[in-house]
């Protein structure tokens, strides 16, 4: 624990903003998946798309993604928004695979101890 009145501070606004980014990147990422969803869907995707560009400009500008990331990033989107305009909906269903019982392997011949051969020791020299 800090000493220091201004290194006291510091740990309280560091406190603060790292909430405030948890929450940027959180918001940030459930926009993006409601967009991939709206697309998977084959709904609108045009309330998604913008709520999504609009996250990734506010992350940018609060600096906790790099401006030319934010930027591929709304590339990568709109690419995806304008594809899924043209394209027949798909609609992806999301399945569990069953579970499978643990199966034995295969029993493993050991193989059989080697002998130790003795070797000679050299003879001593009187």
């Amino acid at each position: 624990m800090p000493i220091i009145k201004s290194a006291k501070k510091r740990v309280r606004t560091a406190e603060k903003a790292a909430i405030r980014n948890s929450k940027t990147k959180r918001t940030l990422k459930t926009a993006i998946k409601a967009f991939h969803r709206a697309v998977m869907g084959g709904e609108k995707t045009t309330e998604s798309h913008a709520a999504a560009q609009s996250n990734i400009d506010k992350a940018a500008k609060k600096g906790l993604m790099h401006r030319n990331k934010a930027a591929r990033a709304k590339s990568q989107l709109s690419k995806k928004a304008k594809t899924a305009a043209t394209a027949e909906p798909t609609k992806k269903v999301a399945t569990r695979k069953p579970a499978t019982k643990a199966v034995k392997p295969a029993a493993v011949k050991k193989a059989a101890p080697k002998k130790v051969v003795a070797t000679k020791k050299p003879a001593s020299k009187k």
